[in-house]
């Protein structure tokens, strides 16, 4: 493989020529410039862009932090931050965090030791205030879940708007014992879905029965299961459910058919993102769904205008209720 010292001498020109003519910072005349490249293409040279990079105290990586890489609803949002970032020249380094302090530490010391230009964060547990210390110096952005009042770039859904929609559906066509499948309130989504679900019900004079407030501490498909057996347990049965996740949802579905109950003649089911997998349930799942690979693609266009120092403001993108066969089959 050709150096940049046997481009040189293919060129007649110095290294540091050839060096000019490859970072296109200093001015280089036509004619070298043109000698230069000759000598590339002969050559079959590829300048090292880990060497540029250095040079440039730029590393054209961005970290995304998740909390698990199991969880579907971060498919298309990845997609559209990875194909942005490749338009523009950027990488992307995909980061597990489970939710651990101690792993997050290691993914934030990748950009104060500048191996990577940014992070895109998606984990609703992340250390706000280490967060929020790195973004004074660094470029962050949060994308679909964000801490509100820390001064950091979002693009997120109103999901308090959201929620409110799909609790409404239910109450428009018939229900008023709904039930509320919601994760850990100490998440600010989980509180924002609350609260949408109780100012549909308070709108249309339905009283808030605590008895179907129900909490888990992950959005997966075994505590939906799980859930909707307490559910099926009360003496006062609600008649329809309105699930946090897509996958909460489908775990709540697999336990209504596994008690011989239809959905939704006898619980109706609502969800939240619109994962690949809500239209393959039987029924198919009616769910709010998130822009993903817009989100996705707005957050990584945030953070890279970010590193080159532009004002970047939040974004707040819209919502679609996808009415399907577990509420009006």
């Amino acid at each position: 493989m050709a150096n940049i010292q046997q481009v040189a001498k293919q060129a007649g020109v110095s290294v540091a020529t050839v060096s000019r003519v490859l970072n296109g910072k200093d001015k280089v005349s036509t004619k070298t410039k043109l000698k230069v490249e000759e000598a590339i293409q002969y050559l079959n040279y590829e300048p090292s862009m880990l060497g540029r990079n250095l040079r440039n105290s730029e590393s054209r990586i961005v970290l995304i932090l998740i909390p698990s890489i199991s969880n579907p609803f971060y498919f298309e949002v990845i997609k559209g931050i990875e194909n942005m970032a490749l338009s523009q020249n950027y990488s992307i380094l995909l980061c597990e965090t489970d939710s651990k302090p101690e792993k997050e530490e290691i993914y934030f010391d990748l950009v104060r030791k500048k191996m990577a230009d940014g992070i895109i964060s998606m984990d609703p547990a992340v250390n706000v205030e280490t967060l929020k210390e790195l973004a004074e110096n660094y470029a962050i952005i949060q994308c679909s879940e964000y801490g509100g009042g820390i001064g950091i770039p979002y693009v997120t859904i109103d999901s308090e708007e959201a929620s409110y929609h799909a609790v409404k559906h239910l109450i428009q066509i018939g229900h008023r014992k709904i039930a509320l499948m919601n994760s850990d309130e100490k998440f600010l989504y989980a509180r924002e879905r609350r609260m949408g679900y109780e100012r549909a019900l308070q709108e249309r004079g339905i009283p808030l029965d605590g008895e179907y407030i129900f909490y888990t501490q992950e959005l997966g498909f075994e505590q939906g299961q799980q859930t909707m057996k307490k559910i099926l347990q009360l003496q006062d049965r609600p008649t329809a459910v309105f699930a946090v996740s897509d996958l909460l949802a489908i775990g709540a579905l697999k336990e209504i058919n596994a008690a011989g109950l239809h959905v939704p003649g006898d619980m109706a089911v609502v969800g939240f993102d619109k994962i690949d997998f809500s239209n393959m349930t039987n029924p198919a799942l009616t769910t709010v769904a998130q822009p993903m690979y817009k989100m996705g693609t707005v957050a990584a266009r945030m953070l890279i205008e970010k590193i080159q120092g532009k004002t970047v403001d939040s974004v707040v993108l819209g919502h679609e209720l996808v009415i399907r066969e577990s509420t009006t089959g």
